[in-house]
């Protein structure tokens, strides 16, 4: 082989393997597409949004069936407004709820939605109603600290005595 074609094998194998990392990059923080969404938005507010973020996945009974496009705050009553992406086969009743789930116990956060048994579906542009914020951990953990140092403070049988000391030479309580 001349040296020539010996270089353009290498800066062919190079130009494959940028290639190919740039793939696995846009995979990783789910930017694969990059063509217009065929299909709705609907929107929904949370009290609380947690940690999601844009283009999180939006799924149902485990199936990714859209994406988060847009997160933002609605001035007048202070939530999240979350506006989704949904994939244009996948209707849902009018009546489904939308709730902020975790992937694992510290993965990312996603949107699970429920459907309803309405006979009327979402449309582009509707709102769902029903939703459940993100649980937080921080949160959770803060409560239940709160709770045990309640139990403690507050105990309602009479006070137990206290055991007797021992004493070191018989090892039978003193009185």
């Amino acid at each position: 082989m001349s040296r020539r074609m010996m270089e353009m094998m290498v800066g062919l194998f190079v130009l494959l393997g940028i290639a190919g990392a740039l793939f696995l990059a846009l995979k990783a923080a789910n930017l694969a597409s990059f063509g217009e969404h065929k299909g709705y938005s609907v929107s929904a507010k949370f009290d609380n949004i947690g940690g999601l973020k844009p283009r999180a996945p939006v799924r149902s009974a485990g199936v990714t069936v859209g994406r988060v496009r847009n997160i933002s705050l609605d001035p007048k009553t202070y939530q999240g407004v979350v506006t989704m992406d949904l994939d244009d086969g996948v209707r849902f009743p009018k009546d489904s709820s939308a709730k902020i789930l975790t992937s694992g116990l510290l993965g990312d956060q996603y949107i699970g939605l429920e459907a309803g048994a309405d006979d009327k579906e979402l449309a582009a542009g509707d709102v769902i109603r029903q939703t459940q914020s993100a649980v937080v951990l921080e949160n959770l953990i803060g409560q239940m600290i709160f709770n045990r140092a309640a139990e403690a403070g507050d105990s309602s049988g009479p006070a137990a005595a206290a055991p007797a000391p021992i004493t070191a030479a018989s090892g039978v309580p003193r009185k």
